[in-house]
């Protein structure tokens, strides 16, 4: 089996409440041959340490041993070219939305390029919320009955685990028409909501957004940027208008 595509996936678990979701989390990965578990402000403090975890995760224990608590979702998901949110539930705002199957044949593509790849998913009681999905690139659900679309978090991150594995198998050494050139260059989220905030200064600066009601020009902002599959030049392009307005004030 050739490692190097599952290296470059990073599964991130976003405000954790039960140790065990986080121990068949690492089961899960272990089992499908993926490894780099992260945890965003789980509940619990050193949630992997509970013994609820190290139980559930069984023979697992080098994965959930390994993985890495953190408070902040932007510095885990930065150098990411690729972050999918996976929630069921729509929004009126936030990065474009896909199905599984698609976003499958995007991780396939870019991890072909060498691209990493960040797998978000929310905490268990509310998914993922809009400031979680603003660092997302894509909106992902998994087709589900639509009566009941609702996964438990470790059943939902095995059954990405498993598909996407059949998915390395079926590809191969297929060659993926990607532009290896225009991936690389792609911007990461957390340098999106950057220049988001410099926007945001400098619009407040010029008097097109007022503060103190702001209505919906920065989520608009947000879902259009979004859309754009932005490149790092161009993100270079946007601060420096923001700062000629932030000069103007």
């Amino acid at each position: 089996m050739n490692t190097e595509k599952y290296q470059l996936l990073r599964w991130v678990l976003v405000e954790t409440s039960h140790p065990g979701n986080v121990g068949s989390a690492a089961r899960a990965l272990k089992t499908m041959g993926f490894s780099d578990l992260r945890l965003i402000n789980p509940k619990t403090k050193d949630i992997a340490k509970e013994s609820e975890a190290i139980a559930l995760a069984s023979g697992a224990l080098n994965v959930l041993e390994s993985s890495q608590e953190s408070e902040s979702l932007a510095s885990t998901v930065q150098g990411c070219s690729l972050v999918l949110g996976l929630t069921s539930r729509d929004r009126e705002f936030g990065p474009p939305a896909l199905d599984w199957v698609a976003a499958r044949a995007l991780i396939r593509n870019t991890t072909a390029q060498h691209g990493r790849v960040a797998m978000v998913f929310g905490p268990e009681r509310t998914g993922l919320d809009n400031e979680h999905l603003a660092l997302c690139t894509h909106r992902v659900w998994l087709d589900a009955n639509p009566d009941y679309p609702s996964l438990n978090l470790a059943q939902a991150l095995m059954v990405c685990a498993y598909t996407l594995r059949e998915s390395f198998a079926e590809a191969g050494d297929l060659e993926m028409m990607v532009n290896r050139e225009e991936l690389a260059e792609l911007a990461d989220p957390a340098a999106i909501a950057a220049m988001l905030d410099h926007w945001r200064e400098g619009l407040e600066a010029i008097g097109y957004l007022d503060p103190s009601n702001p209505k919906k020009l920065m989520p608009r902002l947000q879902a259009l940027f979004a859309r754009s599959s932005l490149h790092k030049e161009e993100i270079d392009l946007l601060r420096g208008i923001a700062k000629q307005m932030l000069l103007r004030k």
